[in-house]
């Protein structure tokens, strides 16, 4: 399931989940000869017995059959973390970053049986910048949903919303990217429907050989009701390219939109121009039954019970989280904070001569893909890394400048731990802060979040809203003590009480994120900053099983 609505009506859509061949392969890119095993796709090969701990490179193989002589596009969500993607053998490209969507377009290809094979690497190695050795895990595997389409040679590449609001009410920007594989100019005609209502694009479009058109229409929609966490209201937005003529249809696409402003105004954060408070939580993609592969079952458990402890906001830390649990979060009206790829770097780790570009392409990748979801109301980057650098700095300020060219329509953050050293407070709209009053020190939660708003605003925060972005304790399940030492559940139920008690009686406060909704793996020490027991972080409110702990009723206590 590579959705949760119906992306396409003409477009033939084969997705590839099932088994697929798999070997474990050396360095060298050269392909396997034969195969020993079978790999479910999507899945982690950590869920084998014989890899449960494999860290290095693998290749996967699979047969698709395309019913017609013509192009196709091959469609990846995730792979984990670099992906050589060939096809009969050829080598297609390769991309990096388990996180973002990819594709690689083939224009003309015969009818009949044909071999994809990916080799995947999830090692840690000189040309990766992101995915190092850190407090989460970097699994192995075609992690996502992957599919193969049969297109036209000129089709939809991909289609943008932005809903706007005046005195005369609701209206939207539509862009159409048009691709052309073809090496002649194509001349087409475009039509549209949003819900009920017709999108009236220009009559023609050109697009060059070999390249992309934009097509962007503003159209009113006075009679759209609003998104909103009480009411997510959503529509379906169709696009479908016609011959020149008219008579034929060649390609389509469907996105699903809502109709909501965000701002942050008079130092608040709003929701259609109403104040909004975050209650939610920092999530990872991690299950012990499937590592970063979750299915649709095991999300909807996730969101069940963030909503059952009255959750109105989740954190995708620390990267572009899976768009089906994004159309959950649509669909059930949780706010979003998506982030980029980028978790605990220093200024060394953010010199390294790959990080901008793959900082760059995670961006892009991530707003091209997910911009249509009204539930991310937040855009954020680089969570605790060299922002107390003036090197830093001027990396901070170039990926924000990067996402506000591609989405002008969302404020951005970052969340920092440098307390006073802090210095980009002022590149961002939210000030956000990660901090564990009572268990990294004895500090006051209270006048710690007094304190920090004062650093934020000494530091070019001043009239911004803020964010508690992390705060919480460990609390390894089934560890309960009369004692409440550090590690108990009821220890880590005081301190996650004692901070919301403290937040929620804070006026300038927009949000509190607990660090964090589940336990997760992390990655085995071997030089990395900490040793967590069990290589788990264990500051879930419920277990990696997803097994209430103490502070779930405390939470609840709190939120609802």
């Amino acid at each position: 399931m590579l959705r949760l609505f119906q992306t396409n009506r003409i477009r033939v859509v084969q997705e590839l989940e099932g088994d697929w061949d798999f070997e474990p392969i050396g360095s060298g890119d050269q392909l396997p000869a034969s195969y020993r095993y079978r790999m479910p796709v999507p899945g982690c090969w950590e869920m084998h017995p014989q890899f449960s701990t494999y860290r290095g490179r693998g290749v996967y193989r699979s047969k698709v059959t395309v019913s017609r002589k013509g192009a196709i596009r091959l469609v990846f969500k995730g792979v984990s973390h670099t992906a050589h993607v060939y096809w009969d053998g050829r080598l297609l490209g390769r991309h990096y970053n388990a996180y973002t969507p990819f594709t690689f377009v083939l224009p003309e290809v015969e009818a009949g049986e044909h071999e994809i094979a990916v080799l995947v690497d999830n090692s840690f190695h000189e040309e990766s910048a992101l995915h190092i050795p850190n407090d989460y895990y970097s699994y192995g595997g075609i992690i996502r949903p992957a599919a193969v389409e049969e297109i036209a040679d000129l089709f939809i590449e991909r289609m943008a919303f932005t809903p706007l609001y005046t005195e005369e009410g609701w209206s939207g920007r539509i862009d159409v990217v048009l691709r052309n594989t073809s090496e002649e100019r194509r001349n087409a005609r475009l039509h549209g429907k949003l819900g009920e209502w017709d999108v009236p694009f220009a009559e023609g479009v050109i697009v060059p050989p070999d390249a992309t058109s934009k097509v962007s229409v503003t159209v009113p929609f006075p009679q759209a009701a609003a998104w909103s966490a009480s009411e997510p209201q959503l529509y379906a937005l169709e696009a479908q390219l016609f011959t020149e003529d008219g008579n034929s249809v060649l390609d389509d696409l469907i996105e699903r939109v809502g109709f909501r402003t965000v701002s942050t105004e008079g130092g608040q954060l709003k929701v259609n121009s109403e104040p909004v408070v975050l209650k939610g939580f920092n999530r990872h993609e991690d299950h012990p039954l499937c590592g970063a592969a979750i299915p649709y079952p095991l999300m909807v458990q996730d969101m069940e019970l963030m909503l059952d402890m009255g959750a109105n906001a989740v954190r995708t830390s620390h990267y572009p989280n899976d768009e089906r649990f994004l159309d959950l979060c649509d669909e059930r009206g949780i706010f979003v904070w998506e982030e980029n790829h980028a978790r605990g770097l220093s200024l060394k780790d953010m010199q390294h001569p790959l990080f901008e570009r793959q900082c760059e392409d995670c961006n892009r990748e991530m707003v091209e893909a997910h911009i249509n979801h009204p539930s991310i109301i937040i855009w954020a980057i680089l969570n605790e890394c060299a922002s107390d650098t003036v090197e830093g700095r001027e990396m901070y300020r170039k990926q924000f400048e990067q996402i506000r060219s591609m989405d002008t329509s969302r404020p951005l953050s970052f969340a920092s731990h440098h307390r006073e050293r802090e210095l980009c407070f002022d590149l961002a709209d939210i000030v956000s802060v990660n901090l564990y009053p009572l268990w990294y020190g004895e500090e006051d939660p209270y006048e710690l979040c007094l304190q920090a708003r004062k650093w934020a605003d000494d530091a070019g925060g001043k009239d911004k809203p803020m964010i508690m972005s992390e705060f919480g304790a460990d609390g390894f399940y089934g560890y309960r003590d009369p004692s409440r030492v550090k590690g108990t559940e009821e220890r880590q139920a005081d301190i996650i009480k004692a901070n919301l008690e403290a937040y929620r009686s804070l006026p300038f406060l927009s949000g509190m994120l607990i660090w964090q909704f589940c336990d997760c793996r992390v990655t085995e020490a071997n030089g990395w900053l900490l040793t967590r027991a069990g290589t788990q972080n264990s500051k879930g409110v419920v277990d990696r099983y997803r097994r209430p702990k103490l502070a779930y009723s405390v939470v609840k206590a709190y939120f609802v």
